[in-house]
């Protein structure tokens, strides 16, 4: 496992995954997460494998993209690219840290995909063990075009999770701050408890739990 660094730039570019191909001889899957902070839902991982022919415009980290324009380009990147989505859910979070249940996320996406890379590049600065070789990227969702590929997929997976959750679940606005921390969703906590979608092994939670003597 190799890790590294480089400096910040205004989009991401295929230069990691062209280097990586030539070292590896084979195919980059990047790989990114979506989720590691909210206090409910899963942690949703993808793994994504560009056809350098292919690459849809406009790929840029998830977080810098509105709704519309994710919503878009994960149309194109499904119908392009290779592309594997793992989850790890509340129930392991609690259990392994979110950390590990990213990792173990991350892990399960590459299992995914239709074939095993070459080699993985990871957002971050950790990566999961796997059955293929792994290098880290730090800030890789604004460097790499795979990365950025796998945050978009991931991020929308999410929301389409947390959208579903949100029917299950009305009173708690789940299709707005997607299990963030916000002010909408700490008073919905306050006035209704906590749904078995919450991360009681996250200090908001707990300290809720305790306070009320619940085990919803």
């Amino acid at each position: 496992m190799k890790r590294f660094a480089k400096d910040m730039q205004k989009f991401p570019d295929y230069r990691h995954e062209a280097s990586l191909q030539d070292e590896f001889n084979g195919p980059v899957a990047g790989v990114d997460e979506a989720g590691r902070g909210p206090w409910a839902g899963p942690v949703v991982a993808a793994a994504v494998i560009l056809d350098i022919k292919m690459i849809p415009p406009g790929l840029n980290d998830s977080k810098k993209l509105k709704e519309q324009q994710r919503e878009q380009l994960f149309t194109q990147i499904c119908g392009t690219s290779l592309v594997g989505i793992g989850l790890s859910s509340v129930e392991v979070i609690d259990r392994d840290n979110i950390l590990k249940a990213t990792l173990g996320a991350m892990s399960r996406a590459i299992a995914q995909l239709p074939s095993l890379p070459a080699i993985a590049l990871i957002d971050g600065n950790k990566c999961p063990d796997l059955d293929c070789p792994a290098q880290a990227l730090v800030k890789g969702d604004q460097l790499s075009l795979s990365i950025a590929a796998a945050s978009i997929i991931a991020k929308v997976t999410r929301d389409r999770l947390m959208g579903e959750m949100a029917l299950q679940h009305p009173l708690y606005g789940f299709e707005r701050h997607k299990g963030y921390g916000t002010k909408a969703h700490q008073q919905a906590l306050t006035k209704y408890g906590i749904t078995p979608h919450h991360r009681r092994s996250f200090k908001p939670i707990r300290k809720i739990i305790e306070q009320s003597g619940s085990h919803s």
